[in-house]
């Protein structure tokens, strides 16, 4: 669906450095084995992101591009400071409307991702929430930056989602939601989220994990 403004689709998200990215995929995984989880659930979410028509997609990133970037996506350095405060940056850099997601759900589609976009673009909508099975979001899109969105609301918790949803609300948002989505954290979600997704990087890079432990 066209919209008169094009809307920023932005994926906010480290580069796979073994030893920063996916940390707590630690154990079983080695750092170099949740690194290469990373990038393939990475190199996934961006090319979904890159395959959404009339957006303008943005990568929000802390780290140096490497080979997962796709060729036409633009990059931003990701602000320094808590991640609420990263994310209230994000917005801030890369002006509204914005749909912004992280690397935590390969599983995402360009069709999902164009409906959040048509929600957060639907008359009388100035935000949009996709709730994470386990209590935070894995989306969040505003019609307009603003920084009070985010900063002080707890992150990474498994009330951030509830949260988070007060605050828009608190500021006077009306809020449309999105549909709830299992995000990948530990090694049990990679292994549940890897074996609903047809194909792609991270089922593979998973399996190839997976697979390099029964043959020692």
């Amino acid at each position: 669906m066209k919209h008169p403004t094009k809307p920023r689709l932005i994926a906010i998200a480290k580069a796979p450095v073994p030893g920063m990215a996916k940390t707590r995929l630690c154990p079983p995984c080695t750092p170099v084995q949740a690194a290469a989880i990373a990038e393939a659930a990475l190199a996934d979410t961006l090319m979904a992101v890159m395959g959404v028509a009339g957006v303008r997609p943005v990568l929000v990133l802390d780290g140096v591009p490497g080979r997962w970037l796709p060729r036409g996506m633009e990059v931003i350095r990701q602000r320094r400071g808590g991640l609420d405060r990263r994310l209230a940056g994000a917005f801030d850099d890369c002006g509204g409307p914005a749909l912004l997601i992280g690397m935590d759900t390969p599983q995402v589609t360009p069709a999902l991702l164009g409906s959040g976009i048509d929600a957060l673009m639907a008359p009388g909508v100035d935000a949009v929430l996709g709730p994470a099975l386990d209590g935070g979001w894995w989306a969040a899109g505003l019609r307009r930056p603003l920084a009070a969105a985010f900063l002080g609301v707890p992150m990474s918790t498994c009330h951030t989602c509830e949260v988070q949803r007060r605050r828009l609300t608190g500021l006077g948002l009306n809020v449309a939601d999105l549909p709830a989505l299992s995000d990948v954290d530990v090694w049990e979600d990679a292994l549940s989220v890897s074996a609903r997704v047809a194909g792609g990087r991270f089922g593979a890079a998973v399996a190839a994990v997976a697979g390099s432990w029964v043959a020692q």
